[in-house]
Parts: structure tokens; C-alpha cells; sequence
């Protein structure tokens, strides 16, 4: 049973000055009591989903499929942490071990149901996250469903949080820092709120601190520090807020730099070919999906038009919204699309991305480099796999998934969609080794 108390405290939207920094206390507050989950299948009762695993080596990579039934929209992620993989998509949540082989599986009905799945490992508080957003439940409440992990063993207790989000539109995102979760959505009035990560860990009643307007998309803060991030890209500017303590325990968020980024690629790309159809397919979003903080610096990966075609472009940008090093995957007979990002301690970084043209079905791939590579550059184009069928409808996707190593902060993950015979969207999870590569 659904179980949310709601307590709401109208403040309106207040704007502070502090020094030479704006800042905005919320709008509102509300109380959310937790749907607990005593173990990750709740004790054997939910339905088992198996999907996967496989394992084998790819080029000195281990290789393994993920889900294998989805359709067109996947939204494959994946979090690595704990000695484990959790993978979701629309259709549900897996655990395998990480040698890629099943060990848990369950419906989103198990988290109070919901899709647009994204996860993380937060290895400060060692301990998993996701999000589903469920619009179709009787009160119209369309929650979003915030689920974290009691401990870094993602088969044991869970507790979600509904968060009502009756204005909401598909599309949101979830950032997460020691201190605070952070979800951003398109819809209503208030698109951003943030609740206490100690709270959601222990299973204790949290506050939910819903800000007017929107913050931008909520950044997984890899570093350790307290503060979230939140980051958005408009056609001229990089726009950075962080959500900080006031000092009473209650957030607020500051304006820390609007600042404009000179990029010549920033429009969003076009539809791209596949072969054996003029069906064309969804490429992406010039918007990053996701938003890694590592070393200081925010790194974003994106789809954008290049030349008519989708390319995906990468960013390493200071605090201060300055450019660091800026990449471009182009080719003017290919289109790249869907892309995500993951970058380690050292700040080597692997770009996930699908590949399709009109000789080609969607097929996974991913290039990466080591942190003292030329600037603004990327090894060579790793293929792992190739799509085997045209989809019969534009939507694809809608995103993929890359990640850290949650345990040793130098492996690299991502998980891609492939095309399958029938053109529906499979998926394939890999591990780019990195410790002793040169």
C-alpha cells in the first residue's frame, strides 16, 4: 500500500543575498514516510525477472547482456558498486554479480512501479539509488519514486519515497552528493526538489525541499563533498546553482555562475538513417543525461547536430564554467547518438554512444581516453557489437548509461542498446578495465 504523509509549509520563493551570491530558500516542504522494502525481492514475493548475463571477453573487456526484452524506449542504466551490477531499463531492476553473471530480478511494481529509470552508486554513503516516475496511478499524484538502498548490498533493504509530482512530465533527472538526493523534472512550477541522504539511507521519514522553477539537471557528485550541483546548457550559456546547508540543516540554493560557453555545436541533433528503411530514429538530447563532479571539474557527454548529422560532443568545465577540454565524434557517413559518460579517479573517461547509418542497424560503442592523452581527444572507436534489424518507429532510446566503479574508482562501465533482428532495443553492459592500461 502507498503510504505517503504530506506535510507542506508555503514560503513562497524568497531570494536571499549573501555577500555577492543570490540564493533561494524553498518554496514548500513536505513530509514522506518510506515504503520499505525488507530485501530487494521482497523476501521471494515479488515476480522474478531473469534477463541476461552471458559473460565473456570482448578486446581485454568483460561483456555480458543486460535485459533483452524491451521494445524501442529501453532506458537501459546500469550502478556498479558494492560487488555488484544494478541494471535497469523500463521493464525492471536486475542485480548480477560483477563477472556478469544473474543473481536478482524484479518488476518495477516492487518499487511502487514507475518508468524512466535512472540509478546511481553513491560510494561515500555506500549505497545504491533510482528513480521511477509513475504517471498513471489512480490519485493522479504522478509520484516520483525515490528508492535507495539501505547498505552497498543492492539484495538487501530498500526504501522508497513517493514524492508527489501531479504537473510532471517525462524527462527527469536524479544527481546525488554526501549530503543531499536531487531530482529535476519538467512540469509545473516547482521542478526541483532535494531530500537528505542519511535520512533515505536509514529508512526514516525524509523532508522533501521543493525550489520554484528549476535548478537545471542534478550532478552525481563522485567527490566528497556536501553540497549538490546542478548544471544546465541553454544555446550560449553553462548555468551552475548548487544546493548548500544554510546552517540549520535546511538547504537553500546559490547561484554559483552563469557564463557563456562559445560552443559552436550546441543545437539538438536530427533524426538519424538505419538501414533497409526511411524509418529515421531519435539520436538524443543536446541536454547531457548524465552529469558526473570528479576531480573538481563537471564532465557532461551530448548528442548534437553536427553538419546535418548527430555527433557527440564531451566536456571537462571548471567550477567557474570555464572550459577545460572539449571533444567532437563526428563522421560524415555515420551518426552517433545517445550518449553518456564516465570519468574515474585519475579522470580517464569512457563516452558510451550507439552508431547507425543507412548500411548499418543501431550498434553499440564506446571510445575512451587516459587523463594524460592529448586534450580534446579520444582513442579509437571500440565496436561491441552489431545491430541486426531496422526499428519501425522513431523513439529509441532514450538515453544510455555509463558509470565509475563504485569499489575500486577506476574501472570504467557503460550500457548500450543494440538493435536485435526484430529492431527492438536489446542491451549489452561492459567493463573497460583500467588499472594497468597505458
Amino acid at each position: 500500500m502507498l503510504r505517503v504523509t504530506t506535510k507542506v509549509m508555503w514560503v513562497g520563493w524568497i531570494v536571499l543575498w549573501c555577500g555577492n551570491a543570490s540564493a533561494a530558500v524553498p518554496a514548500r516542504t513536505e513530509t514522506i514516510q518510506p515504503i520499505r522494502n525488507a530485501t530487494f525481492n521482497k523476501n521471494g514475493q515479488c515476480r522474478q525477472r531473469k534477463q541476461g548475463g552471458n559473460p565473456r571477453m570482448l578486446d581485454g573487456m568483460l561483456v555480458f547482456d543486460g535485459s533483452l526484452d524491451g521494445n524501442r524506449q529501453v532506458d537501459p542504466q546500469i550502478a556498479v558498486g558494492g560487488g555488484f551490477v544494478l541494471h535497469g531499463t523500463n521493464g525492471g531492476l536486475i542485480i548480477y554479480d560483477k563477472q556478469g553473471h544473474y543473481v536478482q530480478g524484479v518488476p518495477q511494481t516492487c518499487f511502487n512501479g514507475g518508468i524512466d529509470p535512472k540509478l546511481f552508486f553513491d560510494s561515500n554513503n555506500r549505497v545504491f539509488g533510482f528513480d521511477l516516475w509513475k504517471y498513471w496511478d489512480k490519485e493522479k499524484k504522478k509520484p516520483v519514486n525515490i528508492s535507495v538502498s539501505e547498505t552497498s548490498d543492492p539484495r538487501g533493504a530498500w526504501n522508497t519515497y513517493a514524492v508527489p509530482a501531479p504537473a510532471g512530465r517525462d524527462g527527469g533527472g536524479i544527481g546525488y552528493s554526501r549530503k543531499w538526493i536531487g531530482y529535476t523534472f519538467p512540469g509545473g512550477k516547482e521542478q526541483t526538489f532535494v531530500l537528505k541522504m542519511a535520512d533515505a539511507k536509514a529508512g526514516r521519514p525524509v523532508t522533501v525541499y521543493h525550489f520554484a522553477g528549476n535548478l537545471g539537471h542534478p550532478v552525481a557528485t563522485q567527490d566528497d563533498v556536501e553540497d549538490l550541483y546542478f548544471f544546465q546548457l541553454t544555446r550560449t550559456q553553462f548555468i551552475i546553482r548548487r544546493v548548500t546547508d544554510r546552517g540549520d540543516d535546511t538547504p537553500e540554493s546559490v547561484a554559483v555562475v552563469s557564463k557563456p560557453h562559445g560552443l559552436k555545436y550546441v543545437g539538438f541533433p536530427p533524426k538519424s538513417p538505419q538501414k533497409g528503411t526511411d524509418q529515421l530514429t531519435a539520436s538524443g538530447d543536446r541536454n547531457p543525461k548524465n552529469l558526473v563532479l570528479q576531480g573538481g571539474f563537471i564532465w557532461i557527454s551530448q548528442a548534437v547536430n553536427c553538419a546535418g548529422r548527430s555527433a557527440v560532443q564531451w566536456h571537462q568545465i571548471k567550477m567557474d564554467g570555464t572550459i577545460v577540454q572539449t571533444g567532437l565524434l563526428s563522421n560524415p557517413a555515420s551518426s552517433y547518438i545517445q550518449t553518456t559518460l564516465a570519468v574515474n579517479k585519475y579522470l580517464d573517461v569512457l563516452v558510451g554512444f550507439q552508431e547507425t547509418n543507412a548500411n548499418m542497424y543501431i550498434s553499440p560503442r564506446l571510445a575512451y581516453r587516459m587523463h594524460d592523452d592529448p586534450p580534446g581527444t579520444l582513442r579509437p572507436i571500440v565496436k561491441l557489437g552489431e545491430g541486426r534489424g531496422a526499428t519501425h518507429g522513431t523513439s529509441w532510446g532514450d538515453y544510455s548509461g555509463s558509470t565509475v566503479d563504485g569499489d575500486n574508482f577506476t574501472d570504467l562501465w557503460t550500457i548500450q542498446s543494440i538493435a536485435d533482428k526484430e529492431g527492438k532495443g536489446d542491451t549489452i553492459i561492459v567493463k573497460l578495465p583500467m588499472a594497468n592500461r597505458q
